[in-house]
């Protein structure tokens, strides 16, 4: 039983490294982050060896990354397979693998936006003139604009992060109750 929850624990770190900067390598397209920021080579780098292969029927057209996408549901596949196989969560249905899939690809992305989102706060407070200070406020901007424009500033401090991670802490526990 030991071995099964070390392997869990070693195959949802790694399926959810890789499945992250999977998505995160999208998200960064997608906002046209320059190729040179360290955050974008991390994310290539980790996440190329993948990607190629799917490039060659999935090329890149605009801003849309197809090939990260389908990388990214490609490892959500063999993780939840390999839950479901060994069993290590309980009793697994068959019949729920592709919802169990969606469910685990916005885990990840509710967990990329909530690390980007403390790691832009954590960055604004403590050093804001950081090399990677612009990249966080660009990838956290589209996020939290919504919220500030209905939160105004209190006391000259932004809520709108705190009240974004109270929010994705609430949808991860919705969703933790509706994957059981």
């Amino acid at each position: 039983m030991l071995l099964l929850e070390i392997f869990h624990l070693l195959l949802s770190t790694v399926a959810g490294l890789l499945g992250s900067a999977l998505l995160l390598r999208i998200y960064l397209g997608w906002l046209r982050v320059s190729r040179a920021n360290p955050l974008a080579i991390f994310c290539v780098a980790l996440t190329e060896w993948l990607v190629a292969p799917l490039r060659r029927a999935l090329p890149l057209r605009g801003r849309f990354d197809a090939a990260a996408l389908a990388a990214a549901l490609a490892v959500a596949l063999v993780y939840v397979f390999l839950m479901g196989i060994i069993g290590v969560e309980g009793a697994w249905h068959w019949y729920l693998f592709v919802p169990s899939v969606l469910l685990l690809l916005i885990h990840w992305v509710l967990y990329l936006v909530l690390v980007l989102v403390l790691a832009n706060v954590l960055i604004s407070l403590i050093n804001p003139h950081a090399p990677l200070a612009p990249t966080f406020d660009v990838l956290t901007r589209p996020v939290l604009a919504p919220l500030r424009r209905i939160i105004p500033l209190i006391g000259g401090f932004d809520l709108s992060p705190l009240v974004l991670i109270v929010v994705i802490q609430v949808l991860l526990l919705v969703l933790d109750q509706v994957a059981i």
